[in-house]
């Protein structure tokens, strides 16, 4: 097999790369590899499905009941802020104010 076959190879499966970014493996025994099996599955299997293994570890780890309870504490929240917001623009529009104008120069009675 030739060096060009190989990297037409790895960038049809750029994911290897994370083999060798975390030192599990190196491009020479990939090389190697593909030099000795070419594209047989059979052995390419391992580092070509480790993308859908980690999305299936992901998923198994995932807690349904903790999202939801999540996501109805978020929701209580934005409630509540909806709520102090809405309590506060009437405030503003139900601002109360004095029947008499005081000038500003006369304080508390003066």
């Amino acid at each position: 097999m030739s060096k060009e076959q190989f990297k037409e190879f790895v960038q049809k499966n750029p994911h290897l790369a994370d083999y060798v970014e975390n030192n599990t493996m190196t491009w020479q025994k990939f090389y190697e590899l593909y030099d000795m099996y070419g594209e047989n599955k059979e052995i390419w299997q391992k580092y070509l499905n480790k993308n859908n293994r980690n999305i299936n570890n992901f998923f198994d780890k995932v807690d349904p009941d903790a999202i939801q309870k999540h996501i109805e504490s978020a929701q209580k929240a934005l409630d509540i802020f909806s709520e102090i917001a809405n309590k506060t623009s009437e405030n503003i529009t139900n601002n109360i104010k004095p029947s008499i104008e005081r000038p500003l120069s006369k304080f508390f009675g003066d």
